[in-house]
């Protein structure tokens, strides 16, 4: 009997040939083209060739301003970009997967000097308690955004999402975990704003909404507009951002009645309760909502995908996928697999080629 990880998959007019897919992950090769390596690009095209059904890009940040929050990070943002881009977004095609782009925005998580204009913004001028391992100083006190603050913020998603469709992806993912951007939006942890987009769920929510808004219309119907959530952030990592399931789940509902395709959640661990609860992070998340899940977190052999799967719809792996180029056919042959840690997957901030 065929396991279901290797049934296709369909999301509007989508299909996946399977139901695994490369996470995306944080890769910082560009150079002031703001292009990945070529290596970097042809790893995402090999793990099309190698079976994945689904291949996401690294975080693309939005705009020149502000957007960028580490170094050596890429853009979709004029004609050389998108053709770099399109080159891959082919191969991935040609060989038979799904490629999705992650664009974000890195708000607070950025450093003084790191952005062309020097910006760093947030929704409340509250920087994270930990110090910022690419500088070894504590975060910069970010500057609280305008209404002239949020519409530039989203005319760089804007502008991105262009570029993202003229590359020929097959969808776009709007990061909103991880203590990004617009993760800060939706969390008390960072927002404490007092006007119309802080205090309650519904007003925390409501810029988020407005990406979603603005950026849907330049994505055609035969497009994929996706979702990415977390309970966590790469700063402060034991701050939960919400504060019970009946919070996350509100935050769910709220996506829920977007025009988005379906939600990406991040976790530590995908098996592991959440909320102090008997459901797991996409159990949780699936009695909120109909919507398609991805689930991604320790998912690393046969055994953790297909337990991922009673719960989500596709499972993405990053660490696996990172140093395993045969992890899909290993997956498949049911190997006995090692569960990578993050030391191991340091390679990945190297000019080291993978395999």
């Amino acid at each position: 009997m065929t396991s279901l990880l290797f049934s296709p998959f369909t999301i509007k007019e989508i299909t996946c040939r399977n139901r695994i897919g490369v996470a995306p992950m944080t890769r910082m090769s560009a150079s002031g083209d703001s292009i990945p390596r070529e290596d970097v690009l042809q790893f995402l095209i090999t793990r099309a060739k190698n079976g994945a059904g689904m291949v996401y890009t690294e975080a693309i940040v939005t705009d020149y301003e502000s957007a960028q929050g580490y170094p050596g990070q890429a853009r979709i943002l004029n004609q050389n970009q998108v053709d770099a881009w399109k080159n891959v977004t082919d191969e991935i095609r040609r060989n038979g997967a799904v490629s999705l782009c992650q664009v974000f925005h890195c708000g607070r998580m950025a450093y003084d000097g790191i952005n062309p204009a020097n910006r760093v913004i947030a929704p409340s001028p509250v920087a994270p308690m930990q110090e910022n391992p690419m500088t070894g100083a504590p975060y910069p006190v970010p500057e609280q955004m305008s209404r002239f603050d949020m519409n530039h913020v989203i005319n760089g998603f804007v502008e991105t999402t262009k570029g993202v469709i003229a590359a020929g992806f097959d969808g776009l993912e709007l990061h909103c975990a991880h203590g990004y951007l617009l993760s800060q939006f939706l969390s008390t942890y960072a927002n404490r704003r007092t006007d119309a987009y802080g205090g309650s769920m519904e007003n925390r929510y409501r810029f988020v909404h407005e990406v979603i808004q603005a950026v849907r219309p330049h994505i055609p119907d035969d497009r994929l507009l996706l979702v990415r959530v977390s309970n966590w952030g790469i700063a402060d990592m034991e701050v939960s951002l919400f504060s019970d399931a009946a919070e996350w789940q509100k935050m769910i509902q709220l996506f829920s009645q977007e025009p988005i395709d379906a939600i990406s959640v991040s976790t530590y661990d995908f098996s592991q309760p959440a909320f102090g609860t008997d459901k797991t992070m996409a159990g949780i998340t699936r009695d909120a909502t109909d919507l398609p899940l991805l689930i991604c977190g320790k998912i690393f052999d046969k055994k953790t995908a297909e337990q991922a799967l009673q719960d989500a719809d596709l499972v993405l792996s990053g660490k696996s996928m990172l140093l395993n180029p045969d992890l899909v056919s290993d997956i498949a042959a049911g190997r006995k697999l090692a569960l990578y840690g993050s030391e191991e997957a340091g390679v990945a901030y190297t000019a080291t080629p993978l395999p």
